[in-house]
């Protein structure tokens, strides 16, 4: 499998030393958040000549741009439209930099009229398919906020039915808000799964609660062998927030990582 992490691991660190942080560690590419959270300065206005000198920093470095995560949302009809463009902008981006993955969010919806905002959202990501198409570029939307039911998920997937819109399975959502297990996750999305997003922690729904890989209360064994029995070829971006020191937790990540794969024999 292929290893990746976002920026939240390393939110102060300039692109340079992200990328020296991947190679250093074992890590195959790298996941920058946009919007200016973070000092990489992968972000959606880059012009031309900025964009060719982050791939040619990630060509040179051997790292590859793993997926450009974008804030967009798309719940709400009262900001959708703005949340398009920046999708948009996003899917460019990443074609832009040689990567083939965009992640968005459903986001919060603003009353409780579930299939009115399963509408909506296969109505917005129905619009941004046939850029991405042309762009060589799969949006996939998170199993995040108001969108951590698998079930809700898949209903938007079925309604968009479209090879360029996909799933990026976060594998904490799901359980640590008690909707459905691992394996149940895992069952209802694997069709449109093109990203994952992993982790470790505690099962907690009030606070992120990380934990080394192995240490915590996700069933991570289920995570492997289910994506390996299906031939996944994406990338496990390891996603870390406020927690320990880069220098701390990422090489220990990658390693137990794939010492976990040798160990149930799929590596």
């Amino acid at each position: 499998m292929k290893y990746a992490f976002m920026s939240f691991s390393c939110d102060e660190a300039d692109l340079d030393q992200m990328l020296d942080l991947a190679q250093r560690y074992g890590y195959d590419g790298i996941e920058p958040r946009t919007g200016g959270m973070h000092k990489h300065g992968v972000e959606l206005e880059l012009n031309a000549d900025e964009r060719k000198r982050v791939l040619d920093a990630a060509n040179d470095r051997g790292v590859a741009i793993a997926c450009i995560a974008v804030g967009s949302r798309f719940a709400d009809p009262a900001t959708v439209a703005e949340h398009l463009a920046e999708a948009e902008a996003g899917i460019r981006l990443a074609h832009d930099l040689d990567c083939g993955i965009i992640r968005v969010f459903g986001g919060k919806m603003p009353d409780d009229n579930r299939e009115a905002a399963i509408e909506r959202m296969a109505g917005a990501l129905t619009q941004l398919a046939p850029i991405a198409a042309d762009n060589n570029v799969t949006v996939c939307l998170e199993t995040h906020d108001d969108w951590c039911d698998p079930a809700h998920v898949v209903a938007v997937m079925k309604a968009v039915d479209h090879p360029s819109i996909g799933v990026n399975w976060d594998v904490m959502h799901p359980v640590r808000n008690h909707l459905a297990t691992m394996e149940e996750s895992y069952r209802l999305l694997a069709p449109w799964i093109r990203h994952v997003h992993i982790h470790d922690g505690m099962a907690d729904p009030v606070n992120l609660a990380f934990r080394a890989f192995g240490q915590g209360e996700y069933d991570l064994e289920t995570v492997f062998r289910c994506l390996a029995a299906s031939g996944y070829q994406g990338y496990l971006s390891g996603e870390w927030i406020n927690w320990e020191p880069a220098e701390v937790h990422l090489p220990r990540e990658n390693r137990d990582m794939r010492a976990f794969e040798k160990t149930l024999g799929i590596s």
